[in-house]
């Protein structure tokens, strides 16, 4: 099934779809260390990005009228710096948004269907009448902005035609979800927003996939029924204590779920994605997992725990305020996570490589997709305009 990826970076989102059967006919990407990526890739013979079409430059010298009609998916990314919760958050006024490029991908494809993810920060209040352009955009993309006309002016024509209800012209059925990677089987809490669209002839129902992956079923295996120690080969002596409000819990839950058990998997947690990874101070050939120095704690500015979820991989111009990209290792250490340890935990498969510096790679790795969540959503829209 044919599609087309915009803005897309290393490939996060690329990936995932590509393994559920769709064919990128292009991949549009500006990045010269992303599209280094991409490229490295496909010239290995990487057998998701062998075949992938890119196109390096800026999306909005890029005309789709060529592919119109000849394509069933558009998906992608836009920047995620206007809305990004550690960024400026300038939205509409920032020149890279980029959604308005994405509506007019849309315009000129006219695909069966199409996906955009971005950051919980564009569900943030201050943005909520942009968002609310960006769906209606998206759900009448033949009815675009006049020239010289506010994006407000635009907002107040599209809602008329939305509340009087009977446009006769191609439009989308659009939903959207904020979602938590972790839930998904992702070892990582990322919480990102999907938009999803349908073509009005597409006469097809369709829902956001179901969560299957819960905290309650990680909090069971560790202590309830200590499977999670286990198969971590970690002694109960070498495990935290119990506080009272844990055993407390565990009793519940063991009382609860007695015969059933939890419904959901487990969370997967950093220990889960790194466990097999050799220490990257020592000698090994695993590629993009050479040893960062200079990682340390404070008030603040903590890594993500071993047992647990990561905490959501950073990248861009405001640092790691949080720690994101360090973990705390059994040792009490701390340290950066490597290149190939941040791969793992956003789902990349260890045969795909990252081009350019730890710093760029780290950039490239923090503003993807995790591959296991876009191949959830991606399988399950691709049954429906199959």
């Amino acid at each position: 099934m044919k599609s087309i990826e915009l803005f897309s970076g290393a490939g996060g989102l690329a990936l995932g779809f590509s393994k559920v059967g769709f064919h990128h006919e292009l991949l549009v990407e500006r990045n010269v260390h992303a599209c280094g990526t991409m490229l490295l890739n496909k010239e290995n013979g990487y057998e998701y990005s062998k075949d992938w079409n890119l196109f390096q430059g800026d999306i909005r010298d890029y005309d789709f009228s060529s592919s119109k009609n000849k394509v069933q998916l558009v998906a992608g990314g836009p920047p995620c710096q206007p809305f990004s919760l550690g960024g400026k958050h300038r939205g509409y006024d920032d020149t890279r948004d980029m959604f308005p490029q994405a509506v007019r991908s849309v315009r000129e494809i006219r695909p069966k269907a199409f996906v955009f993810e971005n950051v919980r920060g564009l569900l943030r209040e201050s943005f909520s009448e942009y968002f609310e352009y960006i769906i209606l955009q998206l759900t009448y993309p033949d009815l675009f902005k006049k020239k010289n006309e506010e994006w407000q002016t635009h907002l107040s024509r599209l809602e008329k035609y939305h509340t009087r209800g009977n446009y006769d012209g191609i439009h989308y059925r659009v939903v959207f979800r904020l979602v938590d990677a972790a839930n998904f089987g992702v070892p990582q809490h990322r919480h990102r927003v999907f938009i999803v669209g349908f073509r009005n002839d597409i006469n097809k129902q369709w829902s956001f996939p179901a969560e299957s992956h819960s905290e309650e079923a990680l909090f069971f295996s560790k202590w309830v029924s200590g499977e999670y120690w286990d198969e971590h080969k970690i002694a109960k002596r070498k495990t935290p204590a119990k506080t009272f409000e844990m055993k407390k819990r565990a009793d519940q839950l063991n009382t609860d779920l007695f015969h059933s058990g939890p419904r959901h998997k487990r969370w997967l947690t950093v220990r889960d994605a790194i466990k097999d990874l050799p220490d990257p101070k020592s000698n090994h050939n695993v590629p993009n997992h050479e040893y960062r120095s200079g990682g340390r704690a404070y008030a603040g500015h903590t890594g993500s725990l071993l047992d647990e979820p990561s905490k959501a991989l950073k990248a861009g111009d405001h640092g790691v305020p949080g720690g994101e990209n360090m973990v705390v290792l059994d040792n009490g250490e701390v340290r950066y996570f490597t290149a190939r340890e941040s791969a793992r935990i956003q789902t990349f498969p260890d045969e795909y490589l990252f081009h350019g510096s730890w710093t760029e790679c780290m950039r490239q790795i923090g503003n993807a997709v995790p591959v296991r969540l876009a191949e959830t959503v991606a399988e399950n829209i691709y049954k429906h305009i199959a």
